[in-house]
């Protein structure tokens, strides 16, 4: 029995499914992942510094300018679409067969494809706030260059002038303890987990694997993951292929 026909039977059977995914699964929507060789040579080229450098809290508030200049050029994408692996989720989702997303993601494609149980671990580029008044705004907002100091390259609140800086998990910050807990909790339940599109490299989101005592750990990545000795179902393929063809065998 093929992978695809194995995973569909197990989805079938499965009372909780949880999927776990990392950048893998956004790169098929042209978004490339930062962490690449192709990235971090990217980074220290144009920027002269390694992107863990570069997203860290002590150079967003050390150079700003910098941070921003970076972070506005590489890692928000609004034209990038869901692809065939956050539609096939979605789609297992509204059929009852997904109980959620678990994503180191931070473009929302996701959502965008229709899921709704699905818990950001690094955050989300769609809700800036100010960091000395709390005030959110839009996206839009926080890329309107008439909002933005310097060159139109620091964002500024329009309630205080306070800065905004994106709603997400920058080096040397911890993970929101709500989202590790609820993601912990929902793998814990898990009789499936699939985990897709990530090489389980980066931590503590990697760690929640230590979570799951289910019955069938799926792995699908294109590249060896630490975990690979330890699941019952490993792919080397395109994570949207795999996942389009497994839906398409489900009933």
């Amino acid at each position: 029995m093929s992978f695809v026909e194995t995973l569909a039977g197990l989805l079938a059977e499965s009372r909780h499914t949880v999927f776990f995914g990392g950048a893998g699964v956004s790169t098929e929507s042209g978004i490339p992942d930062f962490r690449s060789e192709a990235g971090l040579y990217a980074a220290r080229q144009v920027y002269g510094y390694a992107p863990e450098t570069l997203l860290s809290r002590t150079f967003f508030l050390r150079a700003p300018e910098v941070f921003f200049r970076y972070y506005k050029e590489n890692l928000i994408h609004r034209t990038a679409a869901p692809n065939a692996a956050h539609r096939a989720l979605a789609a297992l989702e509204e059929r009852g067969l997904l109980q959620a997303v678990v994503t180191q993601n931070i473009d929302g494609l996701h959502q965008a494809a229709g899921s709704r149980r699905v818990l950001e671990l690094h955050g989300s580029n769609w809700r800036p706030y100010c960091v000395d008044c709390g005030a959110r705004c839009t996206l839009d907002e926080f890329l309107d260059p008439a909002r933005c100091a310097l060159d139109g390259v620091i964002p500024r609140c329009a309630a205080c002038g306070g800065l905004l800086r994106p709603d997400v998990v920058l080096y040397e910050e911890n993970l929101d303890d709500g989202v590790m807990r609820a993601a912990a909790e929902t793998i814990a339940r898990a009789e499936l987990l699939i985990v897709g599109g990530t090489s389980l490299a980066v931590h503590p989101a990697a760690g929640l694997l230590r979570y799951f005592g289910g019955k069938t750990l799926a792995l699908i990545n294109k590249t060896p993951t630490p975990y690979d000795g330890k699941a019952q179902l490993v792919s080397h393929g395109a994570l949207g292929a795999v996942l389009s063809e497994t839906l398409a065998l489900l009933p």
